[in-house]
């Protein structure tokens, strides 16, 4: 955490020439003022989040229309990780000055227990040399006072350390969470891209030592063309709907994840290539069996579909590589119809590669 000096000044003038550059930016690309979109431009104004500048920087400078699929990945990837970045580095610093505060504790009760083991040492001299009843009797009142004293400073310590120690341990928990959080999609509650990015790399390294891993990349059907006609909020259920349907489809090592936008991965470990593509065709009849209803209206919208590539690990590839093979194969399915599973062995596969060359 950074020292109360090393803090930002704030600066209403720079401030305000952000937000109305940020306005600006907006106002240009044509994307509407919300508070989601305001807070995406104002860190590509303000260069306080480097990935936002590096990306947008480029979809800018390529004057590539920010759509609200795009937007939403945007804030996807590079909003997310920063507020857990913030939230993290605030928490790691109450946690080091708690800790500061528990060990100037200590070494105060190092301090108090020397002091002690001193006054202890001091008495025993004098008691062994004195033959007078009441300055004996003095010493040992001495004593008895000392040690009353030493007992409720270390009483006072127990209290405190225990105290201090439950407040390390909430703070724990709020870490753990916001860990969890900053690997967590906001809107389906799935794993999120850095997540699965963590994922996959694990996975190439069990694949590299025999491990059979399988990579499934899924993507809604017609979403655009639903989520125009239905608005994004019922966009957004759909999002959440598939979320569910993988969730539920996977387990122990395996992690489902959004992708982007609506394109959504599964990782599959220990499993061969044949078993990836049932659980995939598992995930497609669950998804299809689904009904859509409108929970403003109560309306039945109907069912919704979704199209999977399956790529098996091939030991000491490239993570882009097999992410490739798997991008393939979710576009053979749905050049062959949508609302099908097509792994790489798939004849179709053969053909769909013969047609374009």
């Amino acid at each position: 955490m950074k020292p109360v000096g090393d803090l930002p000044v704030f600066n209403q003038d720079r401030e305000q020439a952000f937000a109305k550059t940020a306005l600006g930016l907006m106002g240009g690309a044509g994307v509407v003022a919300t508070p989601d979109n305001f807070e995406l431009f104002y860190a590509y104004a303000s260069g306080e989040n480097p990935a936002i500048s590096q990306v947008m920087g480029a979809i800018i400078n390529a004057k590539q229309p920010f759509t609200p699929e795009l937007l939403a990945d945007l804030r996807l990837r590079c909003l997310s990780g920063a507020r857990a970045a913030v939230a993290m580095e605030s928490l790691g610093g109450n946690m080091s000055a708690l800790i500061n505060d528990m060990l100037g504790k200590l070494e105060s009760s190092a301090r108090d227990a020397a002091d002690y083991k001193d006054t202890l040492s001091a008495a025993t001299g004098e008691l062994g040399s004195e033959r007078n009843p009441a300055d004996v009797r003095k010493l040992v009142e001495g004593l008895i006072a000392a040690t009353r004293a030493m007992e409720e400073r270390t009483k006072s310590l127990e209290g405190e350390l225990q105290a201090s120690s439950q407040q390390v341990s909430e703070l724990r928990d709020k870490l753990d969470d916001v860990r969890k959080e900053s690997m967590t999609d906001p809107l389906t509650h799935i794993a999120n891209r850095k997540a699965f990015d963590d994922a996959v790399e694990a996975a190439r390294k069990a694949s590299a030592e025999g491990e059979e891993v399988c990579l499934l990349m899924c993507d809604i059907d017609h979403f655009k063309k639903f989520n125009d006609s239905w608005g994004h909020q019922t966009g957004d259920q759909v999002l959440r709907l598939v979320a569910s349907c993988l969730a539920e489809n996977v387990k122990g090592r395996d992690t489902a994840a959004r992708y982007g936008g609506e394109e959504f991965a599964v990782l599959l470990r220990g499993t061969p290539l044949e078993a990836a593509t049932m659980v995939a065709n598992q995930i497609r009849t669950t998804v299809e069996t689904k009904k859509l209803v409108k929970k403003s209206t109560g309306d039945v919208l109907g069912t919704i579909t979704i199209s999977i590539g399956v790529a098996k690990f091939t030991p000491g590839e490239a993570t882009e590589t097999v992410i490739r093979r798997a991008d393939a194969c979710l576009y053979g399915a749905k050049h062959s119809g949508r609302n099908l599973v097509i792994n790489q062995d798939d004849p179709r596969m053969a053909a769909l590669e013969t047609s374009a060359a």
